[in-house]
């Protein structure tokens, strides 16, 4: 069985201590509706973090 991901939106945005925790919110709250919420550091810029939403 292979889970495939679908890229809806991506977005830039400061780099924060608590935003971990609105990801981690989004996908408790909306995984029943097929949807998944990343965050990643960008490579090039310490401050900038990914922030992606994915359908399932």
């Amino acid at each position: 069985m292979t889970n495939k991901l679908e890229t809806l939106s991506t977005v830039r945005i400061q780099k924060s201590d608590d935003l971990y925790k609105v990801v981690d919110t989004l996908n408790r709250t909306l995984k029943d509706q097929n949807l998944m919420f990343g965050m990643s550091l960008d490579e090039d810029d310490d401050e900038t973090a990914v922030f992606t939403i994915y359908r399932t």
